[in-house]
């Protein structure tokens, strides 16, 4: 009961399960989630808890919730990791879809949220880690609703450490860059069945390409999950942590470029970067 509890959505693979592994191995009883129980076995060999969660389900996330604080008596750190990406042109996607990735990145994220707060008010004390993205910060053509999600998951965070504060909760950014997982090739993978053919295709193309190069295992211009896993375990530890925490491939110097580039300028750049050759 001395130990220090951390729940860990997303769990099954990438950076969710790296981050996992990272705070049990910082002495945590770790907790991993997912829809897919089947999909973290080599989570629970590891002697990791896991837990059936679809963050979606406001009554899923409150039930695991509830059954975590029945077994340990607390919640010290979330780390709120589910997401994916949808990317497609906006005249393409259709809106459901939209409200899907809303749903996960962003509501999903403050279903957890609000489920953990009562006992971390309680225990005056706990860390809060939300998994952004570079792309909470910049933009890419043909990932309209995934920006709109990160940029969305950047500003609820800014507002939840101003309230919880004088609670002693801390709240935590991460914003990866490329990290090879199987987030890029599921993101490619959409893109071209929403835009690979009409008026956006090339575009489209170009950035799937992109998206899938930087998801295969020897990619150079990514990084391993584990670097997230790092920052995260650093966050977790740390008496006071930061408010963000960059990681990956790219993450730094791009968000230094988005800063001194006016706008115009700045998707130029992107542009050429993502490999779209001008109309």
């Amino acid at each position: 009961m001395g130990h220090k509890v951390a729940l860990v959505t997303g769990a099954s693979s990438g950076i969710g399960e790296s981050s996992a592994r990272r705070l049990h191995d910082a002495g945590f009883v770790v907790y991993g989630a997912a829809r897919r129980v089947d999909r973290m076995a080599g989570l629970a060999a590891a002697g990791l808890h896991t837990v059936a969660l679809d963050v979606t389900d406001e009554s899923s996330a409150e039930k695991a919730v509830a059954d975590i604080l029945e077994a340990q008596g607390r919640i010290d750190v979330l780390v709120n990791n589910a997401g994916y990406g949808s990317y497609g042109a906006l005249e393409d996607v259709p809106m459901a879809e939209a409200r899907s990735q809303i749903e996960v990145n962003l509501f999903g994220l403050a279903h957890l949220t609000r489920a953990v707060l009562p006992a971390m008010r309680a225990r005056r004390s706990g860390t809060v880690i939300n998994i952004s993205s570079m792309g909470g910060r910049l933009a890419t053509p043909l990932g309209a609703w995934y920006h709109a999600s990160k940029f969305a998951v950047e500003g609820l965070s800014d507002t939840l450490r101003l309230e919880l504060r004088r609670f002693g909760i801390d709240v935590v950014v991460i914003e990866p860059g490329l990290i090879r997982t199987e987030w890029g090739a599921i993101a490619a993978r959409k893109l071209r069945a929403t835009s690979g053919s009409g008026p956006y295709a090339d575009q489209a193309e170009a950035v799937a390409t992109a998206l899938d190069d930087g998801s295969r295992p020897e990619a150079p211009r990514s990084s391993p999950p584990d670097v997230v896993a790092r920052a995260v375990a650093r966050a977790a530890t740390a008496r006071r942590p930061r408010t963000r925490y960059t990681a990956g491939f790219g993450a730094r110097p791009l968000l230094l470029v988005r800063r001194v580039l006016p706008d115009r300028a700045f998707d130029a750049f992107i542009t050429r970067t993502s490999g779209i050759t001008s109309s």
